[in-house]
């Protein structure tokens, strides 16, 4: 269901998947704040509500809220139309996904499933449809939410860094072939690590994973992605620490980063 004033929108417009908390939700406070419109898409419609009601008192936003569970073909569908019919698209923000803890074979297979949808097809397909409006007018951007853990491999995490590894790919092939084509459109792998959202609290898993200071605020993370996209950096990598690990796990036999899942394996199942 859609709510909110599409038709009036005339500034550029982000679109924003998982736009209910977390990063989302930051991007589009952050996006507000810089005179686009927002169209907010999650499957929680009164957080997106709450939200576009917020976002619309200050001033002149208008936001649009969509409703729509991107795990499913008919969520997927509703928001590639949304997607379609709006001219003043500028940025699109792949961001709804989420996390589980614990070997593959013991875990709910429903829900790998889902998270491959949510991932993999979710992403593919709002692209494509991005582009075929960001293609008109060869401007814009596409920001795909990845992860650190897409440079890396984990026992007990399996789904999850092999679908934001996939996302990481992907953004880089489009990038390459965006550039080789000319075209002035822009995509971004982010690549967060720990972050301050509801992230972690949603799968079961506090914030004693990690020391103080490898948790990121949520504001700097999106503050870094967009400082990113105006500059054309096809990866961002928010933090000094996290940018190091990445460009050594890049360096490190495999042999070596073998040991190191394992032991992470290890500290798993000691908790």
């Amino acid at each position: 269901m859609y709510h909110g004033r599409s038709k009036l929108m005339s500034r550029p417009v982000a679109l924003i998947t998982g736009a209910s908390a977390g990063i989302g939700e930051t991007f589009a406070r952050v996006l507000a704040a810089r005179g686009y419109d927002l169209v907010l898409v999650a499957r929680r419609a009164d957080r997106l509500a709450e939200l576009a009601r917020e976002l619309e008192s200050p001033g002149n936003i208008r936001v649009e809220t969509l409703a729509a569970d991107l795990a499913s073909d008919a969520g997927i569908q509703a928001v590639e139309q949304r997607l379609a019919s709006c001219d003043a698209l500028h940025v699109l923000v792949n961001n709804a996904g989420f996390g589980t803890r614990g070997y593959f074979a013991e875990t709910d297979v429903d829900s790998q499933d889902q998270m491959h949808r949510l991932h993999v097809l979710a992403t593919m397909r709002l692209s494509h449809a991005a582009l075929q409006v960001l293609s008109r007018r060869d401007s814009g951007g596409i920001i795909n939410v990845a992860s650190v853990a897409g440079f890396w491999q984990s026992p007990h995490n399996v789904s999850y860094c092999a679908t934001k590894t996939w996302m990481n790919s992907f953004t880089e092939g489009l990038g390459y072939e965006l550039r080789a084509r000319g075209s002035k459109i822009r995509v971004q792998a982010l690549c967060p690590g720990y972050t301050i959202s509801e992230f972690h609290e949603v799968m079961g898993v506090g914030r004693g994973g990690a020391p103080r200071g490898w948790w990121l605020d949520a504001r700097f993370v999106v503050e870094e992605s967009l400082r990113g996209l105006d500059r054309g950096a096809l990866f961002v990598i928010p933090g000094l620490r996290y940018k190091i690990v990445v460009a050594a796990m890049k360096i490190l036999p495999r042999w070596v980063r073998e040991r190191v899942a394992l032991g992470m394996s290890r500290r798993y199942r000691g908790r």
